[in-house]
């Protein structure tokens, strides 16, 4: 072999392994510069191609130089002319440069006659197979117009501690499919439901809320069917535990109480709810977590029956009117059928904010997300149990998206709430009407001057 061949290989290997660290350790900066460039131009390419193989192509007449045969010559060759003539084409949509995103690449359509987003939804599987990406998410800003995002790689795979929010009641809890935080506000959703089988992530998201929530001057309530087990740990930042079904009551009618008496501050204050009050009048808002929410409805004999209908009651008025008196549910469950009664069902309909995790039956799977979207149903099912933490979540903005908690166990949650355990109200002050909280600006210059809990 002569030296330039071997010279040649020398550059192509040097080449080679450059671009693998190069693609290894900055991988965002290998991404912009070499990978998303050549997935621009096969995605171009091949577009006509994908369309047509998705039934995305429409036949629309055009006129069309043809090729028809005419007279056989006397040499036996078929004599042939052109002729414009209109015929059937296959038309594809027309696609704008696709731009690149962290995870991946979006590109907008302009959709055909006829065509709807969800006909590229129902594509969208082959179109992330046709492409060789992880998935693709169908949106539209507008009519006539669909965004399709694509991710390249899973970005649930490694999720790793988010930065906290110094937003009042706003917690980062984990990391959406798009990459995007995942962010749970109580001021946008005021109630949540929580659904996931054991195992599945379901505590850790409470554990991740108890220690974004601890440093805030928010009270936190914790309603524990499973004897305490759960949040006892945490009872230094809570300002109330209730362990049994007739506890729950009695804090339930507390919290109905509350509800009265702010009704009237608001009313003779003419504000709609606490979040127009001056600061040195608006009550501290309170964030209940329900643990176990099948054993508030579950009944051994009918002697129940009272305290049951009970407990619906009461807990389905605070789902109502709650959110404007500062009054916030996050509901957990490993099973929330309707099987437990109407008052699930009304109570579902009040929590705009779902959550579902790998689940043991398709009915818990519906119940939390049967009336939103068929497609994040199927996604849910389809979550393997190796994956704790993933979710589906019906997010603020209307659409549903695959989601992953980052990992926060009870030993970092416990020292949040042992931390920040002077920031607990008393919870006979709370339905005095005497614990009243500093205003956002206070707050957010508190957060700035703490440590992180998660560093500890």
């Amino acid at each position: 072999m002569s030296d330039t061949s071997l010279l040649l290989l020398g550059v192509l290997a040097a080449s080679a392994a450059g671009l693998w660290a190069w693609r290894r350790w900055h991988y965002r900066s290998f991404w912009l510069v070499v990978a998303f460039p050549l997935t621009a131009i096969s995605v171009r390419a091949t577009w006509r191609k994908v369309a047509l193989g998705c039934n995305l192509t429409k036949k629309r007449q055009r006129f069309w130089f043809t090729t028809v045969p005419g007279l056989v010559a006397s040499t036996g060759v078929v004599r042939v002319r052109r002729k414009w003539q209109r015929i059937a084409v296959d038309t594809k949509p027309f696609m704008w440069l696709p731009k690149p995103t962290r995870y991946g690449w979006r590109v907008t359509l302009h959709t055909l006659e006829g065509q709807i987003p969800a006909d590229y939804t129902n594509a969208a599987e082959r179109l992330a197979h046709s492409w060789g990406v992880h998935a693709i998410r169908v949106s539209s800003p507008r009519p006539g117009r669909v965004v399709l995002s694509a991710t390249v790689r899973d970005p649930l795979v490694r999720v790793e501690t988010l930065p906290t929010s110094t937003d009042l009641l706003k917690v980062v809890v984990g990391r959406l499919e798009t990459g995007g935080p995942w962010i749970i506000d109580f001021k946008t959703v005021p109630h949540w439901l929580n659904a996931g089988a054991t195992q599945s992530g379901k505590s850790n998201l409470a554990n991740a809320l108890v220690q974004g929530l601890a440093p805030q001057p928010v009270a936190l309530v914790g309603f524990d069917l499973k004897g305490g087990v759960e949040f006892t740990p945490y009872s230094r930042r809570l300002s109330a535990l209730g362990t049994t079904r007739a506890e729950c009551v009695t804090l339930l009618d507390d919290l109905v109480g509350l509800m009265t008496s702010r009704m009237a501050v608001c009313r003779e204050a003419g504000a709609r709810n606490i979040w127009q009050l001056p600061d040195d009048q608006r009550p501290v808002p309170v964030v209940v977590l329900v643990d176990e929410l099948a054993e508030l409805y579950l009944m051994a004999d009918k002697c129940e029956k009272d305290e049951v209908a009970k407990t619906s009651t009461a807990l389905l008025r605070v789902a109502q009117l709650g959110r404007a008196f500062g009054i916030y549910l996050f509901c957990c469950g490993q099973r929330i059928g309707s099987d437990l009664g109407p008052g699930v069902t009304a109570l579902r309909a009040q929590c705009s904010g779902r959550i579902c995790h790998r689940v043991n039956d398709p009915e818990t799977a519906t119940m939390t997300l049967g009336d939103l979207d068929p497609a994040a149903l199927a996604s849910a099912r389809a979550i393997p149990a190796e994956t704790p933490g993933v979710a589906i979540v019906a997010s603020q903005d209307g659409q549903w998206y695959r989601a992953r908690s980052f990992y926060v166990s009870e030993q970092a949650a416990e020292y949040a709430a042992t931390t920040y355990a002077d920031r607990t109200p008393a919870w006979a002050d709370i339905v005095a009407g005497h614990a009243s909280q500093v205003s956002d600006a206070d707050l957010a210059e508190f957060l700035d001057s703490i440590p992180d809990p998660r560093k500890a």
